[in-house]
């Protein structure tokens, strides 16, 4: 029997803007129902992979690549309206805002059933069941209420709760996060991370998830693909590259973590250009 392809194949993938290169030659996969994680500092080019995945680069961005694989799509040739066809069906993107993801002026349960409706997944009546369900599943307290509520009715954990919620409407095979749970409290961060595993469990879908939180890596993540100056340094199982990790700059970062009983005014470990970390072979698919 033929294992699951992979609901996301990014191969040789290089993205530039003019004369820079924000991504050069990565490679990253996600088999169905992994969680998979991209980590790296802010500029790394994390969030440009997640993009690229989703079809939301500028116009200006150069894309080559020797394989790019969607939800089971061909899209290294996609036009916009192609994409249009399975972005929000196939493959959905989980926001790291969400008061900028919803649309402030239409109450949230609308917003939900037009993912169902633009893709005739479903007809009216059944896009609001739709909707009250997928409410429940993000464990949204009173959902039924709280499907008639606007945006700003709601707490930001609320709101990425109806994103989250969006993402599942129409069953999809690969949703996309990029850093969902940044400027929530570590309370409601659990709360999302335990919604995004319930997800996968329940559709089977993968998950690419982008964080530049090592802690929040190393609890929903599977596997974890280190992004250095847009390129992969390190990859493998993510309890092994976050306990054992083999490239510097992976060390590097798990240095730079701020820890309790450090005392005061010490200064926090730093990375900089100096140290060259670019010129270090990457260390790719670490063993479990």
């Amino acid at each position: 029997m033929n294992p699951a392809p992979d609901v996301l194949e990014l191969r040789d993938l290089s993205i530039r803007y003019g004369a820079t290169t924000a991504v050069d030659r990565v490679d990253v996969r996600v088999g169905r129902g992994e969680i998979v994680g991209v980590i790296g500092e802010s500029g790394s080019g994390k969030s440009t992979i997640a993009l690229a995945a989703q079809g939301l680069l500028p116009t200006a961005a150069d894309v080559e690549a020797s394989v790019l694989t969607v939800a089971g799509h061909d899209v290294l040739d996609f036009s916009e309206r192609d994409w249009c066809a399975i972005r929000g069906k196939d493959t959905t993107m989980v926001f790291q805002e969400p008061m900028s993801a919803l649309n402030p002026c239409q109450r949230i349960g609308r917003q939900i059933e037009e993912v169902l409706l633009l893709h005739g997944v479903s007809d009216r009546a059944g896009a609001r069941t739709r909707a009250l369900e997928v409410l429940r599943q993000v464990h949204m307290p009173d959902a039924e209420r709280r499907l008639r509520y606007y945006p700003h009715q709601l707490s930001g954990g609320q709101r990425q709760r109806v994103v989250i919620a969006m993402a599942l409407a129409a069953r999809p095979s690969l949703i996309v996060a990029d850093e969902p749970t940044t400027a929530l409290d570590v309370t409601v961060q659990a709360q999302i991370l335990q919604l995004l595993r319930e997800a996968r469990d329940a559709t089977g879908a993968g998950v690419l998830f982008i964080s530049h939180d090592l802690g929040v890596i190393g609890q929903v993540c599977d596997r974890v693909y280190v992004v250095y100056r847009g390129r992969v340094v390190e990859s493998g199982p993510s309890h092994r590259v976050l306990t054992d990790p083999r490239h510097p700059y992976t060390t590097a970062l798990l240095r730079s973590i701020p820890r309790p009983g450090v005392a005061p005014r010490t200064p926090l470990a730093v990375i900089s250009p100096e140290d060259h970390l670019e010129d270090v072979a990457p260390v790719l698919e670490v063993a479990s």
